[in-house]
């Protein structure tokens, strides 16, 4: 594994991020904790396919740390800077992704017998914009940690699954809101607005 030079600004703003990251998951555990109505769908076959995302997360942190540029150097206040921007990013996103879906959020493919479709806020944008926002996080972890060229392998690993998971939460969503979801999915793009 190569690893790049980083410095300790990329590190703190990662680690900040990561902080705020986790308070935003418990912040969506504890919304999405109201108990469902009978009559919801679950899809246990999403559960590998988390797994395999986060594996391609793993190997973009994975590896040793080369922490020998200077503080106070152009790099290293350019990659913190970076990594704070995109660590924000990407927490701001989840947050905003995980409340617009309220009770409704959970991490296993699934739909409450008294949910909703969720059409609002980051999701009237792109259908998964919580994907979207790890993706982010991959990134930001990466560039802090100067794993930049494990992205190679870590991308396609997390895109694929990622795939596999959406295919496995449209499937529930069309068998739960039928045509409202399938003019949902016509409208709104997966992750690119008005492109992909």
């Amino acid at each position: 594994m190569i690893s790049m030079p980083v410095g300790l600004p990329g590190l703190l703003a990662f680690g900040l991020g990561l902080a705020l990251f986790l308070i935003a998951l418990l912040a969506a555990r504890q919304r999405a904790t109201v108990p469902a109505v009978s009559g919801g769908k679950r899809d246990a076959r999403s559960i590998p396919w988390i797994i395999l995302q986060g594996v391609g997360i793993f190997i973009a942190g994975f590896g040793p740390i080369n922490r020998t540029l200077d503080f106070w150097s152009a790099r290293a206040l350019i990659d913190g800077a970076v990594v704070l921007l995109l660590m924000l990013a990407a927490v701001a996103l989840f947050h905003w992704s995980s409340r617009a879906m309220g009770r409704n959020w959970a991490l296993v493919a699934r739909t409450r017998g008294d949910g909703t479709l969720v059409t609002t806020g980051p999701f009237a944008l792109v259908r998964n914009p919580i994907y979207v926002a790890l993706a982010l996080f991959m990134l930001a972890m990466a560039i802090a940690y100067g794993h930049f060229l494990q992205l190679v392998l870590a991308v396609p690993v997390y895109g694929f699954a990622t795939y596999m998971r959406v295919m496995s939460e449209e499937r529930v969503l069309h068998a739960t809101f039928g045509a409202a979801y399938d003019a949902y999915r016509a409208r709104v793009k997966r992750f690119v607005p008005g492109l992909f």
